[in-house]
């Protein structure tokens, strides 16, 4: 792996989590409003606004904590809506954030920033561990654990599919 991989990888591992945050109101409700949890909002904009990236100038953090063009326009957008956020929320409290007009934005931006992000990852895993690592869906027969033939829970008269097997998936054959 590169330094300039290493180097992005460290930074997603704490920016990822956040958008995800963001994109989820009930994990926002049980865990930002519960005064005995660590993660609240002010963790969320440290992350997004000082450590690991700059939400309202993320151009700079392309290649460092963002992968794509695409990214830092969702993240610009994002960093924006959480402003808008931040002006209805007068005594900087979590709950006045979730409850603020804007709060619904935030959340939508997150949801498509986090779609980009995860994509983006899983695309770069693939490439890191080249094509061989990845198992051709058409390779793997309804009933197995994978290329092995072997069926799945160890059993030759399973009926049973993987559950790495889409029983609606369908490949052509030779």
């Amino acid at each position: 792996m590169t330094e300039a991989a290493r180097l992005i990888a460290n930074h997603r591992v704490h920016v990822v989590p956040v958008v995800l945050a963001l994109a989820n109101p009930p994990w926002q409700r049980d865990v930002w409003l519960d005064p005995s949890a660590f993660e609240d909002l002010d963790h969320v904009f440290h992350t997004l606004f000082d450590d690991f990236c700059d939400a309202d100038e993320p151009e700079r953090y392309l290649g460092v904590s963002l992968r794509s063009d695409e990214e830092v326009v969702l993240m610009r957008e994002l960093g924006a809506a959480l402003n808008a956020a931040a002006a209805e929320a007068p005594h900087d409290t979590d709950a006045e954030y979730l409850r603020a007009s804007a709060w619904p934005e935030v959340v939508a931006i997150a949801g498509r920033l986090a779609q980009v992000m995860v994509a983006n990852d899983l695309r770069e895993l693939a490439a890191l561990l080249g094509d061989a690592a990845v198992p051709d869906p058409c390779q793997i027969g309804r009933g197995t654990t994978g290329n092995s033939g072997e069926q799945a829970g160890g059993d030759s008269g399973s009926d049973k599919a993987s559950p790495q097997v889409d029983s609606a998936t369908s490949c052509k054959r030779p």
